[in-house]
């Protein structure tokens, strides 16, 4: 069972970025768990609910379904990256892949789990509303002009998703 938790949420004014206190960990597998950057990778995990995705920490920011789910907090796009591919299989499941990413463009696999569409959905989409609720009183410039838009698009698509799965396996 996939469990996604983010507490602690924060804006840092100075760098423009939404920092918290990230938990991912499938079964027994804890894959990420520390503070982390949560906006600059959101756009690319709420995408990766709908699409397969396989990351590039070095793309440029319009190529934002691209980027590690969670980065370091510190600013520095070159510190640590939790990256991830998304594979999305038959039987409506996930494959979720993480990835030690190289300079060169290749990864490494690090482990792979393999999760119910549906709850992988739902875990990522609740992330998404948590930021929009988050953010929006905040005099908030993300380094993606775009991310709140992205978002807020990404967010309906999934809801939508989420209602054509259940309807389905009625």
């Amino acid at each position: 069972m996939l469990d996604v938790s983010i507490k602690g949420w924060s804006h840092d004014k100075d760098l423009q970025i939404i920092q918290a206190d990230v938990l991912m960990a499938v079964d027994d597998s804890v894959l990420v768990e520390e503070p982390l950057c949560v906006d600059v990778g959101l756009p690319a995990f709420l995408y990766s609910a709908l699409h397969d995705t396989t990351p590039n920490r070095f793309a440029p920011p319009d190529q934002w379904e691209r980027m590690p789910f969670f980065v370091c907090g510190c600013g520095d796009p070159e510190c640590r990256g939790f990256s991830f591919v998304v594979n999305h299989q038959a039987e409506q499941q996930v494959e979720l892949i993480a990835v030690e990413e190289r300079t060169d463009g290749t990864y490494r696999e690090l482990e792979a789990h393999i999760i119910p569409s549906i709850d992988y959905r739902k875990q990522v989409v609740a992330i998404g509303e948590t930021y929009l609720q988050f953010i929006k009183n905040l005099d908030y410039r993300p380094y993606l002009a775009d991310t709140v838009k992205v978002v807020e698009d990404l967010v309906h698509q999934i809801h939508q998703q989420i209602r054509s799965d259940l309807d389905g396996s009625s």
